[in-house]
């Protein structure tokens, strides 16, 4: 006989929460953003397109050639997204093993994993709050991003050393890559959002089918990414459980030079 009780796991509450905030989060976007209704929004005319100013190139008269312009921010945006897809396959992938590694090599609770999520957390606030918004108006979105990747690379180098480390030096060695993945955490994302951004055309009438609108535009980005961030988690869990972290990290840390390589040509 079935027990009419019902018993949840530990699981079960976070999980009903999330999903109660999903409901409440899809009925406020239905509720309150029209776009999401397809439906057609005129905005309203200006007198040009001041995104569109700011990304074109300007001829020897001083005019933007549009069709250029346009095909240049095409460019850059589908770039862009695939860029932010390979970085959070492998970000992702090791940001979801790192507490298997810091349990097989230090078993460490959960109380020390927070500490150390909690440290590249922090530290990846102070950073974009003290660095990035000020240093992105100097060097570009662009650059910023490429500058992120190359942190993480080098992040990515440093873990997959520990398992060749001794008792002393392995624990701060996480650190020190806490700190560098903190500094990615603060700049990739951002700054490739931000790019994208600004390639789009604040008012198109036909919104739905302009590939620079910026609800499209965004949205095309952001899903390669959240793509991303479900590709990874499985793809580097197989790796560390059949080729260990060594080969896993060492792995990842190629595939973001190589990004970081791809990066050179992106131009603000």
């Amino acid at each position: 006989m079935l027990n009419p009780k019902l018993e949840l796991n530990i699981y079960a509450t976070p999980a009903l929460i999330t999903v109660v905030l999903l409901v409440v989060e899809t009925i406020f976007l239905a509720a309150a953003l029209p776009e999401t209704r397809n439906q057609v929004i005129n905005p309203k005319e200006t007198e040009k397109s001041a995104s569109g100013e700011k990304a074109g190139k300007k001829n020897s008269n001083g005019n933007v050639p549009p069709v250029v312009s346009r095909l240049h921010r095409l460019a850059l945006v589908k770039k862009a997204k695939h860029l932010h897809f390979y970085f959070l396959i492998a970000f992702s992938g090791v940001e979801f093993t790192l507490t298997f590694l810091t349990y097989d090599l230090f078993d460490w609770n959960n109380a020390r994993n927070g500490r150390l999520l909690a440290a590249i957390g922090v530290l990846s606030a102070l950073f974009q709050g003290g660095y990035t918004r000020t240093a992105t108006r100097k060097v570009g979105e662009g650059v910023m991003a490429r500058r992120g990747v190359i942190s993480c690379a080098i992040g990515f180098l440093l873990l997959s050393s520990l398992p060749h480390l001794d008792a002393l030096w392995a624990p701060r060695v996480v650190y020190l890559a806490a700190g560098f993945l903190a500094f990615t955490s603060a700049t990739v994302v951002s700054s490739l959002t931000a790019l994208v951004s600004l390639q789009c055309e604040e008012n198109v009438s036909n919104w739905e089918s302009s590939a620079l609108s910026k609800g499209k535009a965004l949205g095309q980005f952001r899903s390669s990414g959240q793509l991303g961030r479900a590709i990874g988690p499985l793809l580097a869990c197989a790796s560390y459980w059949t080729f260990g972290p060594a080969v896993t990290y060492s792995t990842a840390a190629v595939s973001m030079l190589t990004l970081a390589f791809t990066m050179r040509t992106i131009k603000n």
